[in-house]
């Protein structure tokens, strides 16, 4: 659609104008801020992490929230590549940045698919999956990557960077999703991943070697890759690609505000459930959902539930403490868990999950931000059972769905609720695990036995009464060929139990 197609009166803020914004680093620790003329990952004076704020906010406000719906709604029909992504909420990620800056590899608006009745059964309520392995680079991560990459993009324009060496820790996503968004911006982006050595799956390692990015495997887990890169963006010119970066948290966020936009901005009586690992993916959400119900662009405030394994627990650990006085988080010593992405001891995001829970609550009058744990078994268990009923759930929507279950038991989920639970991947990334279930191979660390009635295994069908059966480069021809057809499809029609026409 074109913008002269659009009503008049929104035509003039369907294009979104570079100005009127002032974005400032804002540190969680000292409330010391700082321009964003050049990278920052931590504040210089007390070495805490950052968010980034826009201080003239209040300008959006101008905007009743029932004209930013139409400006949205009508926005989406443009076919600007630039405003297709993420950007669409450009006012509200990056004003800043000219849509000549913007990045858009595809990723955004990735579809919210309702539960069969089925599985809604099971689960005793309403719910869907956001499949947000349908990015480009199969994960959401390209969501914070499209913000970062397009960031950096304006200063490489501006002359204010150059030669810029990207570098990330992943368990995987990270990595991929790095790497392909900084092959775009070749020759002025180079990207350099560390991944734990043997800590990944091999979909996920094939990713960043397929876009051309120095890989380096590590030992340990991701927590100590992740001190290693610290280290670099501290001592070394590098761009550090991970949640501690703020501009990742800030496309993250278009992930609340997608679902916003899906509900017709009504979130009442909503939950959204989140995987936690590094923190980043639960910040943003808060964060989006937030800045939004300001606005006046929503009314209420989706409940937010975080869930994690309990072989990687630190904020649920933190918040099962009540009395907030007596909260201490202590990093854990993860344990090797099927929701690959989440096993994260110690998330660099953990305080401003901290400062945007508070914020959330009290700007809710209530609690609304919620944390609960689930088991290894319940994880692949209820992965499995989604993608037997019709979804392509990762092991983190497996996690979230398990998570789901877990609320409904503690009561935190109403069964008058509508939930949204985010697959965070593709099913193809951790296929490994679906193998491993489905053949009991499941080292004893994991805790997971594989139910009879979710196991599933090819069947070769080779009629023993056959002399003759085709093999590559051999095919059968002529009365050895109609026997071959004809025996075998009654054997599968046997063990179908079908009926003759």
């Amino acid at each position: 659609m074109k913008l002269e197609d659009f009503p008049k009166e929104i035509q003039p803020f369907v294009i979104p104008k570079q100005k009127g914004a002032e974005m400032v680093y804002r540190c969680l620790g000292c409330d010391a801020e700082y321009g964003i003329e050049k990278l920052l990952y931590t504040c210089p004076a007390c070495g805490e992490v950052l968010l980034i704020y826009d201080n003239n906010f209040e300008r959006l406000k101008k905007i009743s929230g029932k004209v930013w719906h139409r400006i949205f709604d009508y926005r989406k029909m443009l076919k600007m590549p630039a405003l297709r992504g993420i950007y669409l909420y450009h006012e509200f990620i990056g004003p800043v940045i000219p849509l000549s800056s913007v990045i858009w590899l595809g990723e955004g608006h990735t579809p919210l698919v309702q539960a069969n009745e089925i599985m809604q059964e099971k689960a005793d309520v309403k719910f869907y999956f956001k499949n947000d392995g349908q990015n480009p680079s199969a994960s959401f991560k390209d969501r914070g990557m499209a913000s970062a990459l397009s960031y950096i993009n304006f200063l490489v324009q501006k002359g204010l960077v150059s030669d810029v060496l990207a570098v990330c820790a992943s368990t995987g996503d990270t990595s991929a999703s790095a790497a392909l968004y900084a092959s775009y911006l070749k020759p002025h982006v180079k990207s350099a991943v560390l991944l734990p050595h043997k800590k990944v799956t091999p979909q996920q390692l094939s990713q960043p070697l397929g876009s051309g990015a120095t890989v380096f495997e590590i030992p340990g887990v991701f927590d100590d890759c992740m001190k290693v890169v610290e280290a670099l963006a501290e001592n070394y010119n590098v761009a550090l690609l991970n949640s501690k970066n703020a501009w990742r948290i800030l496309g993250q966020e278009s992930y609340s505000y997608e679902i916003a936009q899906d509900f017709e901005y009504e979130m009442q009586n909503k939950v959204v459930m989140v995987p936690i690992g590094n923190a980043g993916n639960i910040t943003a959400v808060m964060s989006g959902f937030l800045k939004f119900h300001e606005v006046g662009i929503i009314s209420k405030l989706p409940k937010i539930i975080g869930v994690q394994s309990e072989h990687a627990n630190p904020v649920y650990l933190y918040y099962r403490e009540k009395d907030p006085k007596k909260r201490k988080f202590e990093p854990v010593t993860v344990q090797p868990s099927c929701a690959q992405a989440a096993m994260i001891g110690n998330p660099v995001s953990m305080p401003r999950v901290i400062h945007l829970a508070d914020m959330y609550n009290r700007r809710a009058g209530k609690q609304r931000v919620f944390f609960v744990q689930v088991t290894e078994q319940a994880i692949m268990d209820w992965q499995l059972t989604a993608n037997q009923n019709g979804h392509i759930a990762c092991t983190h929507g497996g996690e979230c769905l398990a998570g789901l279950v877990e609320a409904r038991k503690q009561g935190i989920v109403r069964e008058d609720e509508e939930v949204v639970l985010d697959s965070t991947a593709h099913a193809l990334k951790f296929s490994g695990f679906q193998e491993m279930y489905f053949e009991n191979k499941f080292p004893a660390e994991y805790g997971i036995s594989p139910k009879p009635e979710l196991v599933n295994a090819p069947t070769l069908m080779r009629p023993d009464d056959l002399e003759k059966v085709p093999a590559p480069g051999k095919p059968l021809e002529g009365e050895d060929f109609r026997l071959f057809v004809k025996r075998t499809s009654e054997e599968i029609a046997k063990a179908l139990d079908l009926k003759k026409v």
